[in-house]
């Protein structure tokens, strides 16, 4: 991140001198970066916003051991080293127990980054369940024809769901003229999505890339006739009985959700979908995506080589992440910066954390960030003292 400031810094001079370059409306992505610099967590405010209703707020029954429990100094200290602001253990859909840094509480609202990501493809689940979309093997080119076969293998959802698209974006954070960048501080995400070029055979490599959940979300609006927020409001957001509205940034006025990112929303409340991957896709005894649906998009797609590590995938399904630490199998949700959302099974447990900071890929950790073993082993340990009590 420091790199990236210093880089943006710089650039901000260099162009300082260019005049009025930078008020061409073709630049709008540009002045946003210069002004704003590196994504931030708590950044809603400077975009327009959809609100994602909660229609039905129920909060969290609380644990017999809520309040008595405590992190260790030693995690304590790298929680600040790394600038968390919220961590919250569930167990037994219960509330365990809850933290918060620099000035946040229980409501203040985080951005997900790529956590919302999964919420997409938790919304295709609906879909699919809803009849508004055949299966996850329906191409592409049913709902837009810009994407139809390549190399003999036609384009499907799957494809999208699985980041095996092939398609020519790249997904580079270190530079202010980046994909990536336009996608964050631009106002046409239509163009930016519609515009990739397939340049792959689809379904051989996975290769991540956030234009294509974009993508999705064009598709889902398509075939829902709602906006993303409605229908995961709908469909999601109450039904799980979120406590506080969230809200999804947007392109532009009335424009289209960031979908690959910018679900904004508290600690608490995401926690609600760690408890939907353990309840297997029910709540209130009511199913919400299909157990079927889930149980493959919480499972890594291993037909897929990994375009970077160059070996077998074995860490993506369908916008969920897994891994295994301590013996246990995990699903989760990841974000920039360190928004995290763990769904352990075994525990009966989800672990929220959220802040500014994380740290290199670990190849110990299945070269997930390093930060990652520190969440767990602190959460673990919560739950162990737990049940001493």
């Amino acid at each position: 991140m420091k790199l990236i400031r210093r880089i943006l810094c710089l650039l901000a001079a260099l162009l300082a001198l260019a005049g009025g370059y930078l008020m061409l409306p073709s630049n709008y992505y540009l002045r946003q970066t210069l002004m704003h610099l590196y994504p931030k967590i708590d950044q809603y405010p400077i975009f327009e916003n959809r609100t994602v209703e909660a229609l039905s707020p129920q909060p969290w029954e609380k644990a017999p051991a809520y309040g008595a429990l405590s992190l260790e100094e030693e995690d304590l200290a790298l929680f600040e080293q790394y600038e968390t602001v919220a961590f919250v253990v569930i167990r037994n859909g219960q509330l365990l127990f809850e933290s918060y840094w620099e000035g946040f509480s229980p409501q203040s609202l985080s951005n997900s980054f790529s956590m919302a990501k999964s919420i997409v493809s938790l919304a295709v689940g609906c879909a699919i369940d809803d009849g508004f979309i055949r299966s996850i093997d329906q191409p592409v080119s049913d709902f837009f024809d810009e994407f139809g076969a390549f190399d003999g293998e036609t384009l499907t959802l799957r494809h999208l769901i699985t980041m095996s698209a092939g398609m020519d974006f790249v997904e580079a954070y270190s530079s202010p003229f980046s994909p990536v960048t336009k996608l964050y501080y631009g106002n046409d995400l239509r163009a930016l999505a519609l515009g990739m070029k397939q340049i792959e055979k689809p379904g051989v490599y996975f290769n991540y890339q956030s234009c294509v959940t974009q993508l999705l979300a064009f598709i889902l609006e398509k075939a829902t006739g709602e906006s993303l927020s409605r229908y995961v409001s709908r469909k999601l957001w109450t039904p799980l009985h979120a406590e506080e509205n969230a809200l999804w940034s947007l392109d532009k006025a009335d424009g289209m959700e960031k979908a690959y990112c910018c679900f904004n929303t508290n600690a608490r409340d995401f926690a609600r979908f760690g408890q939907l991957i353990l309840n297997k896709g029910y709540w209130d005894g009511v199913p919400l995506v299909a157990e079927s649906y889930l149980r493959e998009a919480l499972e890594a797609d291993t037909t897929l080589t990994d375009v970077r590590r160059k070996n077998m995938n074995r860490r993506y399904g369908f916008q969920f992440w897994s891994l295994t630490y301590d013996g246990l199998r995990i699903s989760s949700m990841q974000g920039l910066q360190g928004q995290y959302v763990f769904a352990i099974p075994e525990e009966n447990a989800v672990i929220v954390r959220l802040g500014r900071q994380l740290g290199k890929p670990d190849p110990n950790l299945q070269y997930y960030p390093a930060d990652v073993a520190l969440w767990l082993s602190a959460g673990l340990k919560l739950l162990r003292a737990s049940e001493n009590r």
